[in-house]
C-alpha cells in the first residue's frame, strides 16, 4: 500500500491530486507545482518540518505579485492535511504555513529605542498617516468602553474589562508604531519616466525563467508591504535580490532547492 510507503513529495502530490476532481485540480496544480519545485520533488515527505513549511509561507508573502497570499497557499494547506489524514506523515504541518507582514524593527541603544531608517513612498506615508488619524479617533470609543465594564466591580470574572483593556493595549501599540514610523521616515519621490536601476518605489515587471510566469512587484519599505495588492518589501530575499539591478538582469532567490531564477523585463518609477 502506498500509504505505508515514505513517499517522496513529488509522489505524494500525485497521489494527492489523483484524488480530486478534474475542477480542484484545475485550481490547485499551479501552486502545488511551486511547493514541490521549492523543496525538491525527490525529497521525502517524511523530511519536510514545520520551520521549513512556515519559511515557505513566509515566502509566498514575498514572491505573490497578484491576488492574496492565503489563497494562493490553500491548495497547499489542503495537501498538508491530507498528508496527515492518511497517515503519510507523523505530524499535520498545514498549521505551520501561513503568512505574516514584514514589520519595521526598532533596535535598542543605551537604554533608549531607536528607529531604523524608513523610507516610504508618497502613497505609504499617505496611507499611514491616514491610518493613525483613524485609529486616534477610536481613542474616545475606547476608553468609555473601558469605564462601562470596570463598572461591574466583580473584576474576577470580568471577560468584558478584560478584553476592553486588551484592545485598548492594542490600539495604543499599533498608534505607537505608526507615529515611530512617520517620525524617521522619509519621502521617496516618485518618477513617471521609465528607470534604469531598481530602487524604493519602482514597480519591476519580472519572468520566472522556470515557469514562464510573469511577475509585477512594487518595491517598498518593510512598513508598506502588502503583498496581496503587489507591494514588495525591501527587506524581503526578493527585494533585496531586485534592488539596484538593470532591465534584463537575471536575478537568484536562494530555496530549499536552489535558486530560483527571474528575469528583469521592465522597471518603472
Amino acid at each position: 500500500m502506498a500509504e505505508e510507503q515514505n513517499p517522496s513529495l513529488d509522489e505524494a502530490v500525485t497521489m494527492y491530486l489523483a484524488t480530486l476532481s478534474p475542477e480542484q485540480r484545475k485550481g490547485g496544480q499551479q501552486e502545488l507545482k511551486k511547493f514541490v519545485r521549492w523543496f525538491g520533488g525527490e525529497r521525502l515527505l517524511s523530511e519536510l518540518t514545520a520551520r521549513a513549511v512556515e519559511d515557505y509561507g513566509q515566502s509566498v508573502s514575498s514572491f505573490v505579485g497578484v491576488g492574496d497570499p492565503v489563497k494562493k497557499l490553500e491548495p497547499v494547506r489542503n495537501f498538508l492535511s491530507y498528508t496527515k489524514k492518511k497517515k503519510l506523515i507523523a505530524v499535520n504541518l498545514a498549521p505551520s504555513l501561513r503568512t505574516t507582514k514584514a514589520k519595521r524593527k526598532l533596535t535598542v541603544k543605551r537604554g533608549h529605542k531607536e528607529a531604523d531608517e524608513v523610507h516610504l513612498t508618497a502613497d505609504g506615508h499617505a496611507a499611514i498617516t491616514s491610518e493613525l488619524a483613524t485609529l486616534k479617533s477610536q481613542r474616545p470609543h475606547v476608553a468609555e468602553q473601558l469605564r462601562h465594564a470596570a463598572a461591574d466591580k466583580d473584576f474576577r470574572e470580568n471577560a468584558p474589562l478584560d478584553a476592553a483593556r486588551e484592545h485598548q493595549g492594542h490600539l495604543e501599540a499599533r498608534i505607537r508604531e505608526l507615529e515611530a514610523t512617520l517620525k524617521g521616515a522619509t519621502i521617496m519621490e516618485g518618477k513617471t519616466t521609465i528607470t534604469i536601476r531598481v530602487g524604493i518605489g519602482c514597480t519591476v515587471s519580472l519572468v520566472d525563467l522556470s515557469s514562464g510566469e510573469k511577475l509585477s512587484y512594487k518595491l517598498v519599505s518593510p512598513s508598506e508591504s502588502n503583498p496581496s495588492k503587489g507591494k514588495l518589501s525591501i527587506a524581503s530575499p526578493t527585494g533585496k535580490a531586485l534592488l539596484d539591478r538593470e532591465i534584463g538582469a537575471v536575478v537568484e532567490v536562494n530555496a530549499p532547492v536552489g535558486a530560483l531564477q527571474y528575469q528583469i523585463e521592465d522597471i518603472k518609477g
